[in-house]
């Protein structure tokens, strides 16, 4: 049985920097491309970044393009969200997906990933 598990959230004040961790047990890492997304109150969930099974290729939303980064280390099945540089409407509850290799959905797409953890809240005060 596949499972995530999301860790890292937090308060931090605007400006600062949070690292979000998400680790994948019961199934082979390389066999999943992992994505993050998140849903703020009142709003509906939405994309924020994603990272192919191998690492190489990334997909970012364009309200966090040059301040989160996505990664992925298979020795620990973790995958990673660096934020950097936090805005007050970054504050959201922050899911972790992993997408199957064989989907050919959109990494944008929540229908594309068949997992998902239970979420970390990420807090940014102004």
């Amino acid at each position: 049985q596949v499972q995530l598990v999301e860790s890292g959230g937090g308060l931090v004040q605007a400006g600062g920097s949070l690292r979000l961790s998400c680790v994948l047990s019961g199934a082979t890492f390389s066999s999943y491309a992992m994505g993050w997304f998140r849903q703020a109150p009142g709003k509906e969930r939405e994309f924020v970044a994603a990272i192919n099974w191998s690492g190489i290729t990334t997909y970012y939303a364009d309200s966090v393009k040059g301040r989160f980064t996505i990664s992925r280390e298979k020795d620990k099945n973790t995958v990673y969200l660096q934020m950097k540089t936090l805005k007050p409407e970054d504050t959201a509850v922050y899911y972790c997906a992993a997408r199957p290799v064989q989907y050919s959905r959109s990494y944008y797409a929540e229908g594309a990933y068949a997992y998902w953890g239970q979420g970390t809240q990420v807090t940014v005060s102004s």
